[in-house]
């Protein structure tokens, strides 16, 4: 297993295949991707969980988190998501944070991050606001 960074057209087929499949390709990328910092693990050379991070000032969001579905639930995710917290600290941000999809709630606060009062619906899913001071 390895982490590093990647490209953002490497992040964007992953997203696409796992996140939004029945969307048009270009429903997964950010206005933002060019400031974006995008990390893939890969397992034997194989690219199988991307996220991406924005940083404005001292804080962080994550964003596009998504692991192949049939890598999923195998630690994968949980070491990439630890990375980039990891990789938060070390660049001094205070506050990491993220729009956690509602289902996958029980997912981040194995890694300190809490739900907020702040929720929203896009493309028919529900989200949450969850943070985590650094």
């Amino acid at each position: 297993m390895e982490i590093t960074k990647i490209d953002k057209e490497k992040a964007w087929k992953l997203r696409h295949k796992v996140m939004w499949p029945d969307r048009s390709f270009d429903f997964i990328k950010l206005e933002d991707d060019d400031l974006g910092i995008h990390f893939g693990l890969f397992k034997e050379n194989i690219l199988i969980s991307v996220i991406s991070l924005f940083i404005n000032n001292e804080e962080g969001q994550f964003r596009k988190f998504a692991t192949l579905q049939q890598e999923q639930g195998k630690g994968y995710g949980s070491a990439l998501l630890d990375f980039v917290i990891t990789e938060a600290k070390y660049r001094g941000l205070k506050r990491i944070w993220c729009n956690a999809r509602k289902n996958k709630v029980d997912f981040y606060k194995k890694f300190g991050l809490q739900v907020t009062n702040s929720n929203f619906i896009k493309g028919g899913k529900s989200y949450v606001i969850m943070e985590k001071d650094l």
